[in-house]
């Protein structure tokens, strides 16, 4: 037997783009890694009260940075980024929580849907600039990934409840704990040590803390673990 896999734990909001690209690398390179992907839904408003961090809106200059990298980002990770129309005004407001208590939901009672499910409710705010707040969107991203509207219905309504509610907070505040100020926050935990990255732009860093081979944010194989 070979060496137990390594632990990595992605900290991620959907309202975020750079998680959603953080997120897509690392679940094509938990095949090839000797590594067991922890995905963490957590809150980013949570986050950023916590660190004292602000959002790029704040920024202006970074805001518009921000929107202009999107287009290069998109090509470069192979993700269907697309700017939304009114993301710092409208998306931003309405915020995402009942979407990440819905993805807390899933991953505490149904863990292998929530690659599925996380990837589609980023598709709809940033790849199609559509609606995640409101239950029936929310319930069309689950159908989308493979869930039956019971299943989907059932999630929902546990949004609502202490438990998940609760769950929410603690998955963020242990990515506050660990020193996150935004998302994605990526935590490996590699010989008794532990690892915290930031960004969608520390995967190669990643790979060298865990002694795999880096090969871009499109590995040229995904069949096996080189």
């Amino acid at each position: 037997m070979g060496p137990a896999p390594r632990i990595v734990e992605l900290f991620y909001d959907v309202l975020s783009p750079y998680s959603w690209l953080g997120f897509e690398v690392l679940c094509r390179y938990q095949h090839l890694w000797n590594i067991k992907l922890q995905l963490r839904p957590t809150l980013i408003t949570g986050i950023l009260k916590d660190s004292g961090n602000q959002p790029p809106a704040v920024v202006p200059r970074k805001g518009q940075y921000m929107f202009k990298e999107i287009l290069l980002l998109k090509h470069f990770f192979q993700v269907p980024l697309n700017v939304p129309k009114n993301f710092f005004g409208e998306s931003v407001k309405k915020g995402s929580v009942s979407a990440m208590r819905f993805l807390t939901a899933v991953s505490m009672e149904q863990p292998e849907m929530l690659e599925k499910a996380s990837r589609e409710l980023w598709m709809r705010v940033w790849s199609r600039d559509e609606d995640i707040t409101e239950f029936q969107n929310i319930l069309a991203a689950a159908e989308k990934a493979g869930m039956s509207t019971a299943q989907a219905q059932h999630f929902l309504e546990k949004i609502s409840t202490e438990q998940v509610k609760n769950k929410l907070r603690e998955t963020t505040d242990a990515a506050c704990k660990y020193g996150a100020f935004g998302l994605p926050t990526t935590v490996a935990h590699v010989d008794d040590k532990t690892y915290m990255l930031f960004g969608s732009d520390r995967m190669e860093c990643l790979a060298y803390l865990l002694g795999e081979k880096w090969m871009g944010p499109v590995p040229p194989t995904l069949n096996a673990r080189l």
